[in-house]
């Protein structure tokens, strides 16, 4: 994808929430979708907030993944229309209201700085384009990416921040000098 004048590419991770037994199958749609996946945390439960169980059941996990590509900055909001398409494709047929079986939110990664793209708004999220927010969510200070106070819970974990830290350097290899 092409950058963007003055903003340097970024590494693309996908942020999974579903039952175990659904994880590989995201994955898969996700790589068709976006490419190769270069990099994936390690499987952990979801266990910091219940806000999911009505319309996903419990026994819910959280895996990051990342595309071994990198994307525009500018592109995030096409990429969380395409995860919610992707989510779409795995809710049950003939349900009268959409119940999701999977989670997916897309981000970004730059050596500074950690985004996700939401449809939310809030006071720290910053309007990109077709009705997707973006939400600065780590930032990388003293030598290691730092939460903020909204930072989610599973962003602040070790699976997360060991995935991240792995990504930056991927990130920064990738960008070259």
């Amino acid at each position: 994808m092409r950058e963007a004048p003055g903003a340097r590419n970024a590494k693309l991770f996908i942020a999974i929430l579903a039952p175990e037994s659904l994880l590989a199958d995201a994955e898969s749609s996700l790589s068709a979708a976006f490419g190769p996946i270069d990099l994936k945390s390690e499987v952990f439960p979801f266990s910091f907030t219940h806000y999911y169980e009505a319309e996903m059941g419990p026994g819910l996990y959280r895996r990051f993944v990342a595309a071994e590509a990198l994307i525009a900055q500018n592109t995030l909001p096409e990429v969380k229309h395409r995860t919610n398409q992707i989510e779409g494709q795995f809710s049950p047929a003939g349900e009268r209201t959409l119940r999701r079986r999977i989670n997916i939110d897309p981000g970004y990664l730059t050596p500074a700085k950690i985004v996700l793209a939401s449809t939310k708004d809030y006071a720290h999220r910053i309007y990109l384009d077709q009705g997707i927010f973006g939400d600065l969510h780590l930032r990388y200070e003293q030598g290691a990416y730092q939460p903020l106070p909204w930072t989610y819970p599973d962003y602040r974990t070790r699976e997360a921040l060991t995935f991240f830290a792995e990504l930056r350097r991927r990130c920064l290899r990738s960008r070259g000098p």
